[in-house]
C-alpha cells in the first residue's frame, strides 16, 4: 500500500509544492542570517571603539561595492542572447536535416524544441536594446561592435 502511494499522479504535484513551500522558506531564513551577520558586524565593531558614523559609511562602501556595471550585466546579457539563439539555429537545422534524412514526420519535433531557445535568445536581444536605448537616455552609448563607455 505505501508503494502505491509513490505512483499517484498527485506525487510530483505535492512534490513541487513542498519545493516551492521549501524555497520560500530557505529564503526567508537567509535574509533573517544575513542581517543577523550585519549587526554581528556592527557589535563588534562597535566593541572595538569604531564610532556609528564610521560604521555607517564603512557599510555604505560595501553596499557601493556590491553594485553591477551596467555596461556588464548588458554584455552579459547580448551574449546570452547570442549564445541561446545560435544554438537554437542549430538545434533547427538538425532537427530538419535528420528528419529529411530519416524521412519520419514524427522528427519534426526536434526542430519544433529548437524554437524555443530561439524565442528566448529574441527575448534576452529585445531586452539587450530596450536597456541601451535607456542607457542613451542618460547619456550613455553602449556600441554593439566594442561595448565600453563612451
Amino acid at each position: 500500500m505505501s508503494t502505491s502511494m509513490f505512483f499517484s499522479p498527485f506525487v510530483v504535484a505535492v512534490a513541487g509544492c513542498f519545493m516551492i513551500l521549501g524555497l520560500g522558506c530557505f529564503g526567508i531564513y537567509s535574509e533573517m542570517d544575513q542581517k543577523r551577520i550585519r549587526s554581528q558586524e556592527r557589535m563588534t565593531l562597535l566593541a572595538r571603539g569604531m564610532s556609528i558614523e564610521d560604521i555607517e559609511r564603512l557599510q555604505r562602501q560595501v553596499q557601493n561595492e556590491d553594485v553591477t556595471d551596467p555596461v556588464r550585466t548588458m554584455n552579459n546579457i547580448r551574449r546570452t542572447a547570442m549564445i541561446l539563439f545560435g544554438s537554437g539555429v542549430g538545434i533547427v537545422a538538425f532537427g530538419l536535416l535528420f528528419a529529411a534524412i530519416m524521412q519520419m514526420r514524427v522528427l519534426f519535433i526536434v526542430p519544433a524544441a529548437g524554437l524555443l531557445p530561439v524565442a528566448i535568445g529574441v527575448g534576452f536581444w529585445i531586452d539587450y536594446k530596450m536597456q541601451a536605448r535607456d542607457l542613451a537616455r542618460f547619456g550613455l552609448e553602449v556600441d554593439s561592435q566594442s561595448p565600453a563607455r563612451k
